[in-house]
């Protein structure tokens, strides 16, 4: 079920319609009953799977809890990751890993046929398993007292407005949300609906339109023209941050509306200067969770330069491949850490220090120079296979000027609105800015908005792209 359709808009009106005049009891089995109704629209069975992983997590916390033995409590501890690592391996990387060992064996002149399992990616399987893992952890930790009830539990876990997509919530966050009465109010519903509707903006006039450009490109074989290669890119780059922001902005929007809050996922990621604040403002629930989660118990920054190093280099390699089951991935995650390590040591070289104000001219050259360092990495993570991101890549620095991209006009025309709303919202330090604008100029934001969205939006319910992940 997609945010981006009327069936979704008919199933959140019912929701919402019984929500709104039920307790807090009733409310939690309402949204218990109506995330099962709407993960199970993709693939019922895949619910089996999503109970089994939460029942694991929820008898491992309680386990956990029971004993002040530490050995044990790493005993439990080690059950939840290794069960949550192995639903996920399973599910995601077992054909990947198997084809890969099948290939290099080859090389080495070892005829191997390994079984492969073709199985259907449980949509969304990433996201709440990495949920439901950092739970155990946070009990673990003694963050995080356990839930008792099992309702809110499963609730926690398979909450619809962010299930499928994030953001990634923490139990120190969503957990005591679910168990504490929320209330509905103007405020709320006021950011909610403005969340909501530029979410829906950004996907389907920004990323679906987008899409029209960037997918010809990535399907067509060699040889590649430079312009062709690098409009794609830009566009991609734009589509991507439309279609997982404006999901996440419906996810918060949607959140809001019911006296939730959810995390803020995206802050303007591409006005970022470097890549640590670009790690601050992209995809930050994810981010925080590889920091909290796997960078710092690596060691973090205590261990000396070198560790340091290598600690950034797992962490974003990790990150690269849990984004999907492809060596495209792997090295975009790599070429995440190499930036990582870079600017870590070029601010540590002696002499070298950041002003700590650029001028505003140098704040937008730095913006622009790491804008493109952002999209050579885009290539890696959109390209359909290592070859062919190598041979585009051959394009953009030696056959720039090859191609009249026809796409180029639909491109301005698309970013045109998103640059100029999200100007407003950086200069003001705001995403919600446009609420606190005058009667007059954000009733002309939601006419325009809304008239862009009726002609030109893309209404063919396209999946939104982290659905895969």
């Amino acid at each position: 079920m997609l945010f981006n359709t009327w069936e979704f808009a008919a199933f959140w009106v019912i929701v919402f319609t019984f929500y709104a005049v039920l307790d807090h009891e009733g409310q939690n089995w309402l949204l218990l009953v109506a995330s099962y109704v709407f993960y199970g629209a993709w693939d019922w069975r895949f619910l089996f799977l999503l109970t089994a992983s939460a029942l694991i997590d929820y008898a491992v916390g309680l386990a956990i809890a029971g004993t002040p033995e530490r050995r044990k409590r790493r005993l439990f501890l080690s059950i939840s990751i290794c069960a949550n690592l192995s639903i996920l391996g399973f599910f995601k990387y077992f054909d990947f890993f198997a084809s890969s060992l099948q290939a290099l064996l080859s090389r080495f002149g070892i005829a191997a046929s390994l079984p492969l399992l073709h199985v259907v990616l449980p949509v969304g399987i990433s996201f709440y398993t990495f949920q439901s893992m950092s739970y155990g952890i946070d009990v673990y930790r003694d963050e995080l007292k356990p839930v008792r009830n099992v309702r809110d539990f499963l609730l926690f876990v398979s909450f619809f407005p962010h299930l499928v997509a994030g953001p990634i919530m923490r139990a120190t966050n969503l957990l005591v949300q679910v168990t504490q009465p929320r209330r509905i109010t103007l405020r709320g519903i006021s950011e909610g609906t403005f969340l909501i509707f530029w979410g829906l903006f950004l996907k389907i006039f920004v990323a679906d339109n987008l899409a029209l450009i960037v997918d010809p490109v990535f399907a067509s074989p060699p040889p590649y023209e430079g312009a062709t290669v690098l409009t794609a890119l830009y566009a991609f780059a734009f589509q991507i941050y439309g279609d997982f922001a404006g999901y996440s902005n419906i996810a918060r929007g949607l959140g809001k509306w019911m006296g939730f809050d959810l995390l803020v996922n995206f802050n303007l990621p591409y006005f970022s200067t470097n890549p640590s604040e670009f790690w601050q403002r992209w995809h930050i629930s994810l981010s925080t969770w590889l920091r909290d989660y796997l960078y710092i118990p690596l060691g973090g920054n205590r261990q000396g330069t070198v560790r340091t190093y290598r600690n950034l280099a797992v962490t974003m390699l990790l990150g690269g491949l849990w984004h999907g089951a492809a060596w495209t991935f792997v090295a975009w995650g790599a070429y995440q850490g190499v930036l990582l390590i870079g600017h870590r040591m070029f601010r540590s070289m002696r002499g070298v220090r950041a002003p700590a104000r650029p001028t505003a001219i140098l704040w937008l050259f730095q913006v622009i120079v790491f804008f493109h360092v952002v999209c050579l990495g885009w290539l890696l993570f959109r390209a359909q296979s290592l070859s062919q991101a190598a041979r585009m890549v051959h394009a953009l620095f030696f056959n720039v000027h090859g191609g009249r991209p026809s796409g180029l006009p639909m491109l301005v025309v698309v970013l045109a609105p998103l640059v100029l709303i999200e100007g407003f919202q950086f200069v003001d330090g705001d995403l919600l800015v446009p609420l606190r604008w005058r009667p007059a100029p954000r009733a002309v934001f939601y006419v325009v908005c809304f008239y862009l969205l009726a002609v030109f939006g893309a209404y063919a319910g396209r999946e939104f792209i982290y659905f895969q992940f």
